[in-house]
């Protein structure tokens, strides 16, 4: 399954309720972010902690257009927790962190308004 990053990306097929449900979007803080220069697009690697349930977690992001390895660190961000790790290239990325397309197509992190526990569960 391809998923277009931009803002007129067909709309999805319609799921049920418990189809959503099934994907299980935490918010965490996010601990540690360094250059991946590996990775094919600008990317960084995160550890995210997303508190005592999940724990500690890493993740590979194509979001270095945006944002810096510094101002990442101490920032909230959503991320799926629940599909299996991922290789990319020499990182293992365990969880999937949310963003959105901006006008250029560069990854917008998704976060809450304001600050919640690491854990808390999106619905």
């Amino acid at each position: 399954m391809h998923v277009h990053h931009s803002p007129d990306a067909p709309a999805a097929e319609e799921i049920d309720f418990a189809t959503f449900l099934r994907s299980d979007i935490r918010v965490g803080t996010i601990i540690a972010a360094e250059e991946f220069p590996e990775a094919r697009k600008p990317s960084y690697r995160l550890r995210i902690d997303f508190g005592k349930v999940i724990g500690e977690k890493k993740s590979c992001a194509q979001i270095a257009a945006n944002y810096s390895p510094e101002e990442l660190v101490g920032r909230q961000v959503a991320a799926v927790v629940n599909f299996p790790p991922r290789q990319i290239g020499p990182a293992m990325s365990e969880v999937l962190t949310l963003g959105f397309a901006d006008g250029a197509g560069e990854v917008v992190l998704f976060a809450p308004d304001s600050p919640v526990p690491n854990g808390s569960r999106l619905f």
